[in-house]
């Protein structure tokens, strides 16, 4: 899950105008650019499709994200820990860790968190402090810690942001960082160029593996890529009912080869046999929205078409799941990591409490055939057009 508490202190922001980079060699570099189109505005780089979109890799269980010397391989189904921040239930550190070790051993071994996630980093710190213990190195090898950093929109130094880096390290008990995902507030604020030229800085010391962006639209991924800022993922909202990254981010990120990775996938739970066949407008009569992310996924329902149209999704989804002897979750992840240019897509963990590890592992082995597909397009594109009706990618983080 990317940074999630929308902040009502924040307008909706005069876009910045796409600037050249200020480098030297930005000349020669602009020779490598194409638009897309007349009408979408979007400068991408030559000769770069992206790796993924084949049946073969979408079956693969791990992938590879890259940008120039930077790589790093990661679980397609990511174990999103937004969920240990309250509002879930409370969560036992002991508890935690060994439901860190029943995913990992079974295969889903990568972990998303952030800094504002209450315990998350924590969490990761005793995790990985017993995996060094407890398990061979290879099995160490195969762990990923994912973490983000939302700052206010401040003055962002080099001592500003190497502090952040390091309480994060600390917490995680990492010398390096996996992957640092990005957020920025107020794109009328550019301090987030200089925060991710610092971080960069971090990465060539070795505190970072990768630098990547969280909820940052088409746009803005366009001018950071023309300062030459080697990110390597965007983590975006993307869902069968909020479609925004295929319409216009994932075409740049196919031509640049930076990949996105998902969150809201499963709509906080929304997208489920718990939710099919109930009706929220009578008080009491449906399961209860009892959780942020259950509240937060409802209002995008709400935007997108309603409760109504909303089941007619679920029953859409059902009857796939029905036909490949899985349930509603892992045909909603699957179609999104069937789409381009996703290389994962983040599965809420309620650590101790309840897990899916069989229906996240179900993801791997599901091939949905053209008529599933049709089916699901159909449905999806009954709502309303979400790039509309809120904005590009990570927008609703951005709107009073």
């Amino acid at each position: 899950m990317a940074a999630t508490v929308h902040n009502p202190r924040f307008s909706n922001l005069t876009a910045l105008s796409s600037t050249k980079p200020a480098h030297s060699h930005a000349a020669a570099r602009a020779g490598a650019l194409r638009r897309l189109g007349p009408s979408s505005g979007v400068r991408c780089y030559q000769g770069q499709a992206s790796e993924l979109g084949s049946q073969s890799q979408s079956q693969s269980q791990r992938v590879t994200l890259k940008n120039g010397g930077d790589s790093l391989d990661i679980c397609r189904v990511l174990n999103g820990m937004w969920q240990t921040g309250g509002g879930w239930g409370r969560i036992d550190r002991d508890d935690a860790a060994d439901a860190m070790f029943r995913h990992a051993d079974a295969g889903l071994s990568t972990f998303d968190m952030a800094d504002h996630y209450g315990p998350a980093e924590d969490l990761y710190g005793i995790f990985i402090n017993r995996v060094r213990r407890e398990r061979p190195p290879e099995f160490l090898e195969k762990i990923r810690g994912l973490t983000k950093w939302v700052p206010p929109p401040v003055k962002m130094t080099s001592g500003f942001v190497r502090e952040a880096i390091n309480v994060s390290r600390k917490r995680m008990d990492v010398a390096s960082l996996d992957m640092l995902q990005f957020h920025w507030w107020e794109y009328s604020n550019p301090g987030y160029l200089d925060a991710l030229k610092h971080l960069t800085d971090l990465k060539e010391e070795g505190k970072i593996k990768t630098v990547a962006l969280t909820n940052f639209d088409t746009e803005r991924l366009q001018i950071i890529l023309d300062h030459e800022i080697p990110v390597v993922s965007n983590q975006v909202q993307h869902s069968i009912i909020d479609m925004r990254p295929q319409q216009k981010m994932a075409e740049l990120c196919q031509l640049t080869g930076v990949k996105l990775i998902t969150y809201g996938t499963v709509m906080g739970g929304l997208l489920s046999e718990k939710f099919l066949d109930t009706n929220l407008a009578i008080p009491f009569a449906g399961p209860p929205l009892n959780t942020p992310s259950l509240q937060k996924y409802k209002r995008m329902v709400d935007a997108w078409g309603g409760w109504s149209q909303f089941q007619a999704v679920l029953q859409t989804l059902k009857k796939v799941a029905s036909k490949h002897g899985v349930k509603i979750p892992t045909v909603a992840v699957k179609y999104i990591l069937d789409q381009p240019a996703v290389a994962g897509s983040m599965v809420g963990v309620r650590l101790g409490l309840s897990e899916h590890i069989k229906d996240s592992n179900d993801i791997f082995s599901l091939v949905l055939d053209e008529e599933d597909v049709a089916s699901i397009q159909e449905v999806s594109k009954r709502g309303r057009d979400l790039l509309k009706v809120i904005g590009d990618c990570g927008d609703e983080y951005r709107r009073a």
